[in-house]
């Protein structure tokens, strides 16, 4: 067997996994064929003894090739959407395959949604949240941090979930208030701690998290100052994802991330996360040493 007979054989072995992978990001039959056999053309054309991991290869290339089509599409006003967008005119498709995917995780509701994202948003929820792939991946693709990565993904499925955009953020009196917050946990500041927190504040471990001894759910303010009062000794200011937060960690690795959520000058949220896909994904970049 030749090198390219090789090749092609290796490529029709993925052909079903980037057809999906294309089709749900692009929403249209014909062009995630089109965007499949691009992906082929490249391939063909580059060193194949150099790519280790020829899956990962060839989902990376099909993502570009897919974002430069939605961009293209995004270019064309004259372009139809809506209910006239390729998400819907592609709905009786005889291929089985096809009909699979579109029976599987992307129904007519979700193409819809997907329409109004824009293509990086898009392409970073499809390959995150449907394909399993890591922000490290992600981020060259859409040109930018695995952090911004993250949060188009998040900012995408908060549109697809329904839930509505959070409030701009001041990063800068965030980095404060997290600050005076660990400050206080530290010194054992009931009284600053609950000038710190909302009312209404709720703390939340995950599973990770709560196996190290942490209840899953405290509410009011009281209860969660209650809490950190005399803790968080151990606990790092950290932008996390961008965003004042904390971390704690053991032997220099993560353990503990700290998600503050903090409206008009308050704390609302405290979220305990330890999950090691979250920890593995989390952007940490130490604010103090």
């Amino acid at each position: 067997m030749s090198e390219h007979d090789w090749l092609a054989v290796r490529f029709e072995e993925n052909r079903d996994h980037l057809r999906a992978v294309a089709y749900r990001i692009l929403g249209s039959a014909p062009e995630a064929e089109d965007a499949v056999q691009e992906a082929w053309i490249r391939l063909s054309r580059s060193d194949a003894d150099s790519i280790e991991n020829l899956g990962g290869w060839l989902t990376t290339v099909v993502g570009r090739i897919c974002l430069d089509m939605l961009r293209l599409r995004r270019g064309h006003p004259e372009q139809p959407v809506g209910e006239h967008s390729p998400a819907l005119a592609d709905v009786d498709v005889p291929d089985p395959e096809l009909e699979a995917v579109q029976a599987d995780s992307v129904g007519l509701a979700l193409l819809v949604v997907l329409e109004t994202l824009t293509p990086a948003e898009r392409l970073a929820f499809v390959l995150h949240d449907m394909f399993a792939v890591p922000f490290e991946d992600i981020a060259p693709i859409v040109g930018k941090s695995r952090a911004a990565a993250r949060q188009l993904a998040s900012r995408a499925r908060r549109r697809v979930q329904g839930t509505p955009e959070p409030p701009e953020v001041d990063t800068g009196r965030q980095k404060e208030i997290v600050t005076a917050f660990l400050a206080a946990s530290r010194g054992g500041d009931f009284e600053a701690l609950l000038e710190m927190l909302d009312p209404g504040v709720v703390l939340r471990a995950d599973e990770a998290v709560v196996a190290r001894g942490a209840a899953e759910l405290v509410r009011g303010a009281a209860a969660v100052a209650e809490t950190f009062s005399g803790r968080a000794q151990a606990a790092r200011l950290t932008l996390v994802d961008g965003l004042a937060g904390a971390v704690w960690s053991h032997r220099g690795e993560p353990r503990v991330v700290f998600n503050f959520t903090i409206t008009d000058g308050r704390i609302t949220t405290i979220e305990l996360l330890g999950n090691p896909d979250y920890l593995e994904d989390v952007d940490l970049s130490p604010l103090e040493a």
